[in-house]
């Protein structure tokens, strides 16, 4: 009989485990359980009655690196080729990206000119912060708040303003407690290995080997210079083909089966869920940490310790179409640096970069417009209370407040969306490798067979949390699966 792995989490990484999974040469037993009513996890998409769609979490997926190929040659295997839509890198959406600083939108540098001189908000050019990068020693902690490694590196502005707000972006969270090694490791790594970031990101380094010959979608990607990609059906498609592909081939997939209590005994673990106990011979966690610190035995108190320990962000997405309305600018969207609204973390023109997603106007010939509100974050709890309890209309009201104050757009919206993604970012926070560390160690001295995969560990996006189930069951199967 084949052994039985049980992965625990029905999201992008628990989905991406059983398709790496069942397309071994002997595969296993695979059973995945998932606590709500879908498959997706964070992958959220809505398609209104006009054909709109609305991303309620990420929207778009970067090509680049062995991780981008690897999810791209997946699409491919299932089939979605053909939807792909690609957003090139001379586009206005890859190039252009503002901050929203002192009541005025403001480009963020880019180009010779934003070099050497100033450009609005920065009030110097820079130049100068680069130059303080190649004149400064490196530094010796074993790790850095993202803030205290720009400011020492590249001075108070770049810190305040573009790292600020770049957390705020990427993780929801505050520069001043993400960790810059955890969060940033290729600037961290830049920065061990050639004393300077910016020389440590123009220098190759060893350790090549590289992602061997590219095929297919990714060599398309690179030949079109694609910054980023979508589905014609939204991100959610790319969870529903996962399902459809994974489901004839043997997983026994499960809604509504929360695991409530694990344990390992006499070499299998037994997973507890509502009316039933199951065995498997290996775990794939794709849970949140803390949730799967909740369902561990007492024996496993210091994993469980260790687990509870990474917090996660929640943010608020507001998904707004106005019909009529043009956007004062063009570009993928504008940041909020923290100093200038810590409630609101950005919004992104979500029609720039995928007109494809605007469905089909009321007016015949009338411009449609989708933009999505980010708000709360790291700061959640204090501009709204309690996520599980905020009202939805006042952060609609919030986020409209905000397109009219920003973007000039008074109007009422056609469709408005309101969701509220409770812990759904995790922050790795200072100390974030170690903790790493002695979660592995544990598992190991226990001999444990449990793999954990997903954004609680070694990256938030969606490459990352795919990669992440592809290394753990080449690690479960002894070999790396194909590619």
């Amino acid at each position: 009989m084949p052994p039985t792995v049980a992965v625990v989490g029905g999201g992008i990484s628990g989905l991406a485990a059983c398709y790496h999974l069942v397309r071994a040469p002997r595969p296993p037993k695979v059973v995945l359980l998932e606590a709500s009513g879908r498959f997706g996890g964070w992958l959220q998409s809505t398609r209104s009655p006009e054909g709109a769609v609305f991303e309620h979490g990420p929207r778009g997926v970067r090509p680049a690196g062995p991780a981008g190929a690897q999810t791209l040659h997946m699409v491919s295997e299932l089939g979605l080729a053909g939807d792909i839509l690609a957003v090139p890198r001379e586009h206005p959406a890859a190039r252009n990206r503002f901050l929203y600083l002192g009541g005025a939108l403001h480009p963020l540098p880019s180009g010779l000119g934003g070099l050497l001189r100033a450009v609005p908000p920065f009030s110097r050019a820079l130049l100068w912060s680069a130059l303080r990068d190649l004149l400064t020693p490196a530094g010796t902690a074993p790790d850095e708040s993202a803030h205290g490694f720009a400011q020492r590196r590249f001075g108070p502005e770049v810190a305040e303003l573009a790292v600020d707000s770049l957390c705020r972006g990427v993780f929801a969270g505050d520069s001043r407690a993400l960790s810059v090694r955890s969060c940033f490791p290729a600037l961290f790594q830049a920065e061990r290995q050639r004393g300077s970031v910016l020389l440590g990101l123009a220098l190759p380094h060893g350790g090549g080997g590289g992602a061997g010959p590219e095929a297919g979608l990714a060599r398309r990607a690179r030949a079109e210079r694609w910054s980023q990609w979508s589905l014609r059906g939204g991100m959610e498609s790319l969870a529903r083909a996962l399902v459809a592909f994974v489901s004839p081939r043997g997983a026994e997939l499960r809604c509504h089966t929360p695991l409530t209590h694990l344990c390992h005994r006499r070499g299998q673990w037994q997973l507890t869920v509502p009316g039933a106990t199951l065995t498997a011979d290996h775990v794939i966690s794709a849970l949140p940490a803390s949730a799967l610190a909740r369902a561990l035995p007492p024996e496993a108190e210091p994993l469980a310790r260790e687990l509870g320990a990474i917090p996660a962000a929640s943010v608020a997405v507001v998904n707004l179409q106005y019909e009529g309305a043009a956007l004062p600018v063009t570009g993928f969207g504008h940041l909020v640096p923290s100093s200038e609204d810590p409630a609101l973390l950005g919004i992104v023109y979500d029609s720039v970069a995928f007109p494809e997603h605007d469905g089909t106007p009321a007016t015949p010939g009338a411009a449609s417009l989708r933009l999505t509100v980010m708000l709360g974050g790291a700061w959640f709890q204090q501009s709204f209370g309690d996520p599980a309890l905020v009202a939805p209309e006042l952060l609609l009201s919030r986020a409209r407040a905000a397109v009219s104050d920003h973007l000039g757009l008074a109007g009422t919206p056609r469709n408005a969306i309101v969701s509220v993604q409770q812990d759904c970012i995790p922050q790795y926070t200072l100390g974030h490798w170690e903790r790493l560390e002695r979660i592995q160690r544990f598992l190991k001295e226990q001999q444990l067979p449990l793999s954990l995969v997903g954004a609680s560990y070694s990256g938030v996006s969606v490459n990352d949390c795919i990669a992440s189930a592809r290394a753990a069951v080449g690690r479960i199967l002894g070999s790396p699966p194909e590619p």
